[in-house]
């Protein structure tokens, strides 16, 4: 599998550790930067570099998902989450790495650095890698609103005021 990596300063250290941890296990990694500590650096192109990676992948047929890391992982998924077709999840622990994956079909993951320890964030990455979408007809339905409403600025027989 594809995997694109964005972070800033405070995920520098998770992200080239990861990096490697994940080629190790057999994927291909894009980093989509930072390549070098900068501590007044700007996450946003980083983050919404590495979702549209995943999202041009997508739509090549090529399997990718995304990692975006921060201090809190809060602002990088906001970056993410504002390309089309991405739906990045802040997880904190092993239960919403996984939901993200079966009930959102999360295609990018995002952590706290500040929050976590080198071998949590691995921890969260490598559950949220291995976990596919249960492709349950709620949750596929809901996932549809929301690219709906994305596309469209409505979902079709709802009410949005």
């Amino acid at each position: 599998m594809r995997i694109h990596v964005g972070t800033d300063h405070a995920g520098l250290e998770f992200s080239q550790v990861l990096q490697q941890h994940l080629r190790d296990a057999g994927h291909e990694v894009i980093d989509h930067g930072p390549r070098a500590y900068e501590p007044l650096d700007d996450y946003p192109s980083f983050c919404i570099n590495a979702a549209r990676g995943v999202t041009l992948d997508e739509a090549a047929g090529v399997e990718a998902l995304g990692v975006v890391f921060g201090g809190s992982g809060n602002g990088e998924q906001m970056a993410a989450n504002k390309v089309r077709g991405i739906r990045a999840a802040l997880v904190w622990n092993e239960s919403t790495a996984l939901l993200a994956r079966q009930h959102n079909a999360a295609n990018v993951i995002s952590i706290g650095a500040r929050q976590h320890s080198l071998e949590e964030a691995i921890a969260l990455v490598d559950a949220f890698l291995a976990t596919p979408f249960s492709g349950e007809e709620r949750h596929a339905r809901r996932i549809a609103q929301v690219s709906e409403y994305e596309e469209t600025g409505r979902i079709a027989g709802r009410q949005i005021d």
